[in-house]
């Protein structure tokens, strides 16, 4: 093979990586997995197949790139755990933050990584969502374990789920003043978890 043939098979030397996730990622998000073929993200990239393949190696690991991308860039419980701030306010502005980058967009609806966990036909990406959903529910149920260990799986699970429904109703087409309120009134759940004396595990009698 000539070196013009090989330049020609090969990605193109202005290829741009960043953007690349960047196109994929709204593709994804707008249509889910499945939505979105070889031929879209060819012609959406302005590149050949074996373009793609050259730098991406399959549409699956494509997307899992896009998933890390986007799992970086979105905001930890971390973020909201501040001095100064009860976890209970930390989760309301956590949920009532994801209620609206849910449901902000007219066409990227939910959460990418959320959607991708029911709804992708490819083992390899929806495994890859499942994960990095688990790694966030982790570290959710480890910062709380810091201030409640007793109620950190509960609440977590809790968090959980309602981020699940919030993704899966922001593609319903629910609005966003909705969702907010379904965040707060999660938070409110929170709230009597934490105030009820039946979630404080007692502490075992020292007394011989």
């Amino acid at each position: 093979m000539s070196d013009k043939e090989s330049r020609r098979a090969g990605r193109p030397r202005s290829f741009d990586i960043d953007a690349a996730l960047e196109v994929g990622q709204k593709l994804f998000h707008e249509r889910g997995y499945d939505g979105v073929s070889l031929s879209d993200l060819t012609s959406a990239l302005g590149i050949a197949a074996p373009s793609f393949y050259a730098a991406f190696s399959s549409k699956a690991a494509f997307f899992q790139q896009i998933l890390d991308r986007h799992a970086n860039a979105a905001l930890p419980i971390d973020e909201f755990l501040v001095e100064g701030r009860t976890l209970t306010e930390a989760i309301e502005e956590f949920l009532v933050k994801r209620a609206v980058t849910y449901s902000e967009s007219s066409v990227a609806k939910g959460c990418l990584v959320l959607n991708a966990t029911r709804g992708c036909s490819d083992a390899y990406a929806s495994a890859a969502a499942e994960q990095i959903a688990e790694n966030g529910q982790l570290r959710m149920r480890e910062r709380i374990a810091e201030l409640r260990p007793d109620l950190s799986e509960p609440i977590s699970d809790l968090v959980a789920a309602i981020m699940h429904g919030l993704s899966a109703l922001a593609r319903q087409g629910w609005s966003t003043n909705r969702l907010v309120d379904v965040a707060r009134n999660a938070a409110l759940s929170v709230r009597s978890m934490l105030d009820d004396p039946r979630s404080v595990t007692p502490v075992a009698d020292a007394t011989p």
